[in-house]
């Protein structure tokens, strides 16, 4: 009996002395890790505290007035935004008219109507020199694209050999559309 119990002792001593290096090992490094956790959170504790202190500063500088006037502003600006956006400006339609329609022809009467759904109709009235100048004006309309499904309509020659039309077309909304 006395061999066995020195056998077994033996093992013992033998086999735990890779486990306390290993242990201590590992409960230095969760010691260090738990301090090293701790000192973060302090550091990161003092931060927060000085970055309160600094918005707080901040949020008494901060003047209403100036808030208010600035939301004011904002508002203006949208809502100038909204009106430019849907105003009509004919300006550039009536460059469109004198760039298209040939000096032989003469518009007398123009009206222009827009609907719910953003269409710009423009109906009216005419006279050309000839034929040729109406047939002109309206190549020139198909052409330029802006102007579009023109009509003429109501064609009469007049005494003076000159052609009195009705004209009914669609125009492109960017045409009467502003641009600044």
């Amino acid at each position: 009996m006395p061999r066995s119990s020195f056998a077994a002792v033996r093992q013992r001593a033998q086999f735990t002395g890779g486990y306390p290096l290993f242990a201590y090992a590992a409960l230095v490094l969760a010691v260090v890790l738990a301090l090293g956790t701790f000192a973060y959170d302090r550091v990161l504790a003092g931060m927060q505290t000085s970055r309160d202190a600094e918005l707080a500063k901040a949020e008494k500088a901060i003047d209403l007035a100036t808030i208010e006037g600035f939301i004011q502003l904002r508002n203006r600006l949208n809502s100038g935004t909204t009106l430019l956006s849907s105003h009509v400006a004919l300006s550039g339609f009536f460059t469109l008219l004198s760039s298209v329609v040939p000096t032989t022809v003469r518009l007398s009467s123009l009206h222009l109507s827009l609907d719910a759904t953003g269409k710009v109709r423009l109906e009216g009235a005419g006279v050309a020199r000839s034929f040729n100048a109406l047939a002109a004006v309206s190549t020139a309309f198909a052409t330029d694209g802006r102007i579009k499904d023109a009509i003429f309509s109501n064609l009469v020659v007049n005494r003076d050999n000159t052609v009195s039309f009705s004209l009914s077309a669609t125009l492109d909304p960017k045409v009467v559309a502003f641009t600044p």
